[in-house]
């Protein structure tokens, strides 16, 4: 194997963030969005001395609303649209309090509640839009339309036909071009619609990402490997899928049984066909990356042995036991994206059973692995999730957004973990294992660190972000101010600076 790739100077150097994503933010719209409040948080991150904001996915959540099964792998998140910036515009009329649950984002109220607003607003800007927002709207529509003609017309068939692309008229499931057509002019008002939320949505997420530059904070994003088979991707690339003559999936993604699940994890998700992407060298895969480059500093890669391989699991298989390895593209893949978009800001999320292979690939594309603490203890002085053992071309962990807090793995933790974590990190272990867990990463030589601000708050269980395998009652926590105060930015600030992350 030839040399491997140079890291990217973001992930070269001593640096710390915080993990939130976007709709745990506060805010009187019923989930955090682009507005006021991540303004807020810019500024509390910029007071505790941090340079990286990690966010999850930006792409629309799907079933259960992960972000990870999203309609769409290039669209913005509606429901992330700060509502309060379109009645600045003109476009919307002030909204009364709607009684919102703070603390918890009640998706089957809020996201009805932010649709209507969306469409009020997208009434009032054509009735009401000078123009040159006209022109601006027009130009983004025109510069995204390989991706956006696309999503507009799944979103429209999706509200005429059904959920699931398989079962609609044939002519749209196969997308031909004169049904195509004949809905682009009868539904040219319902595609405006979905062209405006996107414009509005990219304008107020570069806003929010100058700001954050202006502050000398980054953007670390988040790219999941697969994506959902309702969405607007498969339905338009059906053949760069490995799915049946129905456009069902032959085989599923997931991964075997590991510390996250006795069962594994069955995805749902449809795998890639490898060989047919290849052919015109991961064309849609480098559409991907560039447009995400385009709103992110740094990107997670979610999953990245799936590019080594992949765990196929037959469709009709309920768990994810009964699957087996294939071989993913490998480091070709990666080289290939590489010459067109030069060195590349990855992080490679390299959780679970992971081979040497996947080693070997991620450290040919100079790309950081992730180091999860809450993995490091129970076992011997060699675990690799201890941070005396972490090398520099690696990002560390408290947790991520799939591990329970902090102070709630604790409460739960065997003993043989609670020992070895005392005989660790110390006396203060007991009653701060949160701020024991961030010092002791902070101290590491790993160039990045992270930490959910759950743990920056010593947060228990019951604010934790999602559990995997369970489909339904995640993603949905948010915080509020008085959670947090300034102590906690001052803490972390003394704590990175001290330790040349600052």
């Amino acid at each position: 194997m030839t040399a491997a790739a140079p890291g990217h100077p973001l992930l070269s150097r001593r640096t710390s963030g915080v993990l939130l994503h976007l709709t745990s933010l506060p805010g009187r719209h019923g989930s955090g969005d682009m507005g006021i409040a991540a303004l807020h948080f810019l500024d509390w991150l910029a007071l505790a001395g941090q340079s990286l904001w990690q966010i999850l996915p930006l792409t629309p959540p799907g079933a259960g609303h992960s972000p990870y099964q999203s309609p769409s792998a290039f669209a913005g998140s509606p429901w992330l649209v700060d509502l309060d910036d379109l009645v600045t515009c003109g476009w919307l009329a002030p909204l009364p309090d709607a009684g919102f649950d703070t603390r918890h984002c009640d998706f089957a109220r809020v996201i009805p509640y932010r649709l209507r607003a969306l469409r009020a607003a997208w009434q009032g800007f054509s009735e009401h839009a000078g123009e040159p927002e006209k022109a601006a709207l027009a130009d983004f529509t025109h510069h995204h339309a390989e991706w956006l003609d696309d999503y507009a017309l799944f979103m429209v068939l999706q509200a005429r036909h059904g959920p699931d692309w398989t079962e609609w008229p044939q002519a749209m499931a196969r997308r031909d071009p004169r049904a195509l057509l004949s809905v682009q002019h009868e539904a040219a008002v319902e595609l405006g619609f979905w062209h405006f939320v996107q414009w509005r949505f990219h304008v107020q997420w570069q806003r929010l990402r100058e700001e954050a530059h202006a502050r000398g904070i980054h953007i670390v994003g988040d790219v999941p490997i697969f994506v959902a088979h309702q969405s607007a991707d498969v339905w338009a690339h059906a053949d760069q899928f490995l799915l049946d003559a129905q456009g069902l999936p032959d085989v599923v993604a997931g991964v075997p049984p590991d510390y996250f699940s006795a069962t594994g994890q069955r995805w749902g998700n449809p795998l890639y066909r490898w060989d047919r992407m290849a052919l015109d060298d991961y064309r849609w895969w480098k559409q991907r990356m560039a447009h995400l480059l385009t709103l992110v500093d740094v990107a997670r890669l979610d999953h990245f042995r799936g590019f080594e391989a992949n765990w196929k699991i037959p469709a009709n298989e309920p768990t994810a036991q009964g699957g087996h390895w294939s071989p993913g593209p490998g480091r070709a893949f990666f080289q290939s994206i590489r010459e067109e978009l030069g060195t590349l800001p990855i992080i490679a999320e390299d959780l679970g059973i992971i081979t040497e292979d996947v080693t070997r690939l991620r450290r040919a594309c100079g790309f950081p692995g992730m180091r999860v603490m809450q993995f490091a203890f129970g076992d011997n002085a060699r675990n690799p999730y201890l941070p005396h053992n972490f090398g520099r071309c690696t990002v560390a962990y408290t947790g991520t957004h799939d591990n329970n807090t902090t102070v709630g793995w604790w409460a739960n933790a065997s003993e043989n973990e609670r020992q070895a974590a005392r005989q660790y990190l110390g006396p203060v272990t007991d009653s701060e294992i949160h701020w024991a867990m961030i010092q002791s990463l902070s101290q590491s030589v790993a160039n990045t660190l992270v930490v959910p601000f759950q743990d920056v708050l010593g947060l228990d269980g019951q604010h934790r972000m999602n559990t995997p395998g369970q489909p339904e009652g995640c993603w949905s926590w948010r915080f509020a101010w008085a959670d947090v105060g300034d102590e906690p930015a001052r803490r972390l600030s003394s704590m990175v600076r001290a330790h040349g992350r600052a």
